[in-house]
């Protein structure tokens, strides 16, 4: 896999311009969120019934995100755990969901409670009852309702995402001082998203070759991936058609959110990723206004540096007094 952006030693790689803000970006998201939490109501949790496995407890967890809609996730704690625990949020890759809750026991068997987020309309188990309000788009999420900021998809995903941290918080397994909110490629980019959102109500975030972050530069450079359906859907439309729906992608760009962001974060890049090109997560890395470190991995494609990668979340976790504490 050759280097599909620009080489690591090359300046441009660092320098990158950040893409322009929108004026109203702050008024959209307080509106946005405020609606959505207007909407109210509890998380539901429900033991999974006959579950194989010994030393984990997995549960069930509705709670409302968008509008009121109910959105699915897992919970997963060490069947031991008496205490509120500290807490990993998982936000999912494009395209996916939160599958089976056997999918995620990395966490839980390092003593974490983990709450691993569906995708509304990605994943099986939370529907997107939301008509798409673009005239015309193309297969995926990036061009539905691309006219228009308030209709656009990912304002309902990145809300859902927010309401999750509104909703571990109150559940007991958690400990409400010690959340961190963590995802791949676009749950990397909604855990940017997040941590800009809800400030001081995250202890830390975890954002590994994250998707969303300077939309643009992405859609000019990936050679793979859902920036490409941004370059299938500009491709047939007029000249004018790329600034209104790039107008509209800025409310949703990680760079914005990691400008606001405060919680100690820990990136990752890969160098030669060609679905999120490493000077885009390298633009949300500079934005970042809170504590912040960045993993490497110069032959790292977009899965960056795979299994490592964990191992570099749970030592950043402990180095930040955010592990659980060891049992005997």
């Amino acid at each position: 896999m050759p280097y599909t952006d620009l080489p690591p030693d090359h300046p441009a790689a660092r320098a990158t311009g950040l893409p322009e803000e929108p004026t109203d970006f702050d008024a959209f998201w307080t509106e946005t969120l405020r609606t959505a939490r207007e909407a109210g109501g509890e998380p539901e949790i429900r033991p999974v019934p006959d579950s194989p496995l010994t030393t984990l407890d997995t549960y069930d967890v509705r709670f409302a995100g968008w509008a009121g809609q109910p959105v699915a996730a897992w919970l997963v704690v060490p069947s031991e755990a008496e205490e509120p625990l500290p807490t990993v949020i998982t936000y999912i890759g494009y395209s996916g969901g939160r599958g089976r809750a056997v999918d995620h026991l990395l966490y839980a068997s390092a003593g974490y409670a983990h709450i691993v987020v569906d995708s509304r309309g990605q994943g099986h188990d939370t529907p997107d009852p939301h008509p798409d309000s673009a005239t015309h788009w193309v297969h995926g999420y990036m061009t539905r309702g691309a006219g228009s900021p308030s209709e656009h998809y990912y304002r309902r995903l990145i809300t859902d995402c927010v309401r999750a941290v509104d909703a571990a918080r109150v559940i007991r397994h958690v400990d409400p001082d010690r959340v961190v909110v963590q995802g791949a490629s676009q749950g990397g980019g909604l855990a940017l998203a997040v941590a800009g959102l809800v400030g001081d109500r995250v202890a830390g975030v975890l954002p590994d070759v994250p998707f969303l972050c300077h939309i643009r530069r992405g859609a000019e450079t990936a050679t793979e991936g859902p920036y490409t359906e941004l370059v299938d859907h500009l491709r047939h439309q007029a000249p004018y058609a790329a600034e209104r729906v790039f107008a509209t992608l800025s409310h949703f760009d990680g760079v914005h959110f990691a400008r606001r962001a405060t919680a100690p974060a820990l990136f990752s890049a890969g160098l030669m990723d060609p679905v999120c090109p490493p000077s885009t997560v390298l633009a949300a890395f500079r934005a970042y206004a809170g504590e912040k470190d960045i993993r490497e991995w110069p032959f790292g494609d977009h899965a960056g540096g795979g299994a490592a990668t964990a191992v570099e979340h749970l030592r950043w976790l402990s180095a930040r007094g955010l592990a659980p504490a060891r049992r005997r």
